[in-house]
């Protein structure tokens, strides 16, 4: 056991290292690589939209980061396969993946179809496990000094009722549990694996909602901060679980929500 006098504060640093991050063309995907960039991770990009993600490169590039663009349909698993293995390829490494892309239809739950059902799982719950398995494989094979990382991207809509949203619910429901179980199979392995939830946050998925005056008071009455979150205010968290500092922390989701969850609970 190490003494008090032996004490040596980890680094939160990231330099040296390779990040893949799924939905990094917009949104909360951009600001996780942005934060990743800011520590010193370089950075592989992918989600649908190729122009997005040129535009997300130049502003992890800005950062004084490498960054590579790979267009990718992740509700495909050969795609996200080869997704991984250019990342390796490219940078010679890869030692965090972030699962952030995600797809959300707001209606109620007898209009839903099957096909709408299979796009939100496809690609929020399918594509996120089959990356994490390939990373895994790459991670195995590196042998590297440092921890291999995990960041899955969950949602507090996993844990409380959010009306007409129940298939994305649903499948944020099971990245918390695929989170869990991956912990468990990987702890001996050097990697850990953890998610974040993130309640109400402004990015273009949300944009309809806070830019609308009367919809933007009625989301933000349930969170005691008064307020949505923005992308950056997800880099702490981001960067804690990327790095040597999270080393003994595996399984867990940590929520990033202005207070919503703990306000429910005192409401009740």
């Amino acid at each position: 056991m190490l003494l008090d006098s032996e004490f040596q504060m980890p680094s939160f640093r990231l330099d040296g290292r390779v990040a893949l991050v799924t939905g990094g063309g917009r949104g909360l995907g951009v600001g996780m690589a942005q934060a990743l960039a800011h520590a010193g991770a370089d950075i592989a990009l992918a989600a649908r939209t190729e122009s997005e993600l040129e535009n997300a490169a130049e502003l992890v590039r800005a950062i004084g980061s490498r960054a590579l663009v790979l267009p990718t349909d992740i509700a495909n698993v050969e795609a996200v396969r080869a997704m991984v293995n250019r990342t390796a390829e490219h940078f010679g490494q890869l030692d965090i993946l972030v699962n952030c892309a995600a797809i959300n239809m707001r209606q109620p739950a007898s209009q839903f179809t099957v096909e709408d059902w299979d796009k939100i799982m496809n690609i929020n719950l399918r594509g996120s496990f089959f990356a994490a398995q390939e990373a895994v494989r790459v991670m195995r094979q590196q042998r590297s000094a440092h921890k291999g990382k995990i960041i899955n991207v969950s949602s507090i809509a996993a844990e409380i009722v959010v009306p007409n949203v129940t298939p994305y619910a649903t499948s944020k429901g099971g990245i918390r549990q695929m989170t869990r179980g991956l912990s468990v199979e990987l702890a001996k392995e050097n990697i850990c694996v953890n998610a974040i939830a993130p309640g109400r946050f402004w990015t273009q998925m949300t944009d309809s909602v806070f830019s609308n005056p009367d919809l933007y008071d009625s989301a933000v009455s349930v969170i005691p901060m008064g307020r949505p979150g923005i992308p950056s205010e997800l880099a702490g968290v981001t960067v804690l679980l990327a790095s040597d500092a999270s080393d003994y922390i595996t399984g867990q989701t940590i929520t990033v929500d202005g207070g919503w969850t703990v306000g429910v609970a005192v409401k009740a």
